[in-house]
């Protein structure tokens, strides 16, 4: 009998005829993310099962809850037997160190060769148990301690901890997308609810030097580096936006700043994301919550673009938000001082219900499909991981 990490899959075995695809990913990135832990990795269609050494266990654990497409993770011990006496002497061996009062037995039979069923497989281990441990009761409701037995094709299990997961899907399943990454709080956020869905992450910043700070960059780079603990890595690009903001400030009337300036991004990323496979633009608008997240608003900038944009936080309220910010790390981080693009030259009254005749009036008031190429020739490309240098320290 051996220690072992076991994996459950949760909503990832819906995927009946492409689960093989989703397995392989969700090893890959598990691979990847403990790539300096000594481990092996094997799997089937029902379960993955990690081995490590002793002083490798805390480490690798919580690595794994950072993984999307694990929806429990347990400890338990391998049998390399499905004899249920064989069962039993080791059920007997991994009680006696833990002390408890109460008891349940939860069995899953899924060799259905063997002749007794999941219940009566419960009720002889509860025997044993009983036998083996004094002053100790089932309690089917409320009990101390779930131990659970599984008996597989070859091998049987016995665990009681288990650590609830982040599930989802493996990042990569379902392809690529863009995020529109600001120094705000919404849009980590947002990077990290597509990654849930499988969707791996490249994002994009704007940045309006001399107007921005290197620290608001350096800003963006930490938020980068707290998502790709999520995705492995993230390609960041940096767009200088400096000539067409001031372009826009110059020339368009004020009340419409943000809507050309919005939809000038909306190409950009665009652009980036079809050059870099991308499937669609992720970002962190949430409806209402801004003059350029009205519904007509989002109309306007959205017909520059014929990418789905998609808004995992549209229907989220501020609360809900921080508290998926506070969960993930990206809160400390997002509200420190240091303006983006966004938030620079920012109207008094900006237009809520922009009139897209207006805008495409008013856009031909700047050279923009001009300073949108020289914009993207000349954008910066940073390769970012998690482990790469922490820019907390230069904040």
């Amino acid at each position: 009998m051996k220690k072992i990490i076991i994996i459950k899959y949760g909503e990832m075995t819906t995927k009946k005829d492409n689960i093989g695809l989703f397995l392989r990913t969700l090893k890959d990135n598990i691979a990847k993310k403990l790539a300096k832990e000594e481990v092996l990795i094997s799997y089937d269609s029902g379960r993955m099962f990690i081995e490590t050494t002793e002083d490798h266990y805390q480490k690798v654990l919580e690595k794994l809850q950072k993984i999307f497409g694990i929806h429990e993770i347990v400890i338990g011990y391998e049998l390399n037997s499905i004899d249920i006496e064989d069962l039993k002497e080791a059920l007997k061996e991994v009680i006696e160190p833990i002390s408890f009062h109460t008891f349940k037995i939860e069995t899953k039979r899924s060799n259905k060769k063997i002749a007794l069923k999941s219940p009566e497989i419960s009720k002889i281990l509860g025997g044993v148990v009983l036998k083996n441990k004094e002053n100790v009761k089932v309690d089917v409701h409320h009990p101390e301690i779930v131990i659970h037995a599984e008996i597989r094709l070859e091998k049987s299990y016995l665990y009681f901890e288990t650590i609830k997961g982040i599930g989802g899907y493996p990042v990569g399943t379902l392809g690529k997308g863009i995020l529109m990454l600001s120094g705000g709080i919404d849009s980590p956020v947002a990077g990290y609810l597509a990654m849930k869905r499988g969707v791996k992450i490249e994002a994009i910043y704007f940045e309006s030097p001399p107007h921005t700070s290197e620290k608001a960059k350096n800003k963006v780079e930490s938020l980068a580096r707290i998502l790709a603990s999520y995705n492995n890595d993230i390609k960041l690009h940096i767009v200088k936006f400096t000539d067409i903001q001031e372009a826009i400030y110059k020339n368009i009337p004020h009340e419409y700043l943000i809507t050309i300036m919005r939809r000038m991004m909306y190409r950009i990323s665009a652009l980036i994301a079809k050059n870099n496979n991308c499937k669609i633009i992720v970002n962190g608008e949430s409806i209402g919550q801004v003059a350029s997240q009205t519904l007509t608003s989002m109309n306007a900038i959205n017909r520059v673009v014929n990418l789905p944009v998609i808004r995992p936080l549209a229907c989220f309220d501020k609360l809900e938000i921080i508290d998926l910010a506070k969960k993930i790390g990206s809160f400390e981080t997002s509200i420190l001082p240091y303006e983006d693009c966004c938030t620079i030259f920012v109207p008094d009254h900006p237009v809520i219900n922009p009139n897209i005749s207006k805008c495409e009036e008013y856009e031909q008031l700047i050279p923009y499909e001009d300073l949108i190429y020289q914009a993207i020739k000349t954008h910066e490309i940073i390769h970012i991981t998690e482990n790469d240098k922490n820019y907390q320290d230069i904040l």
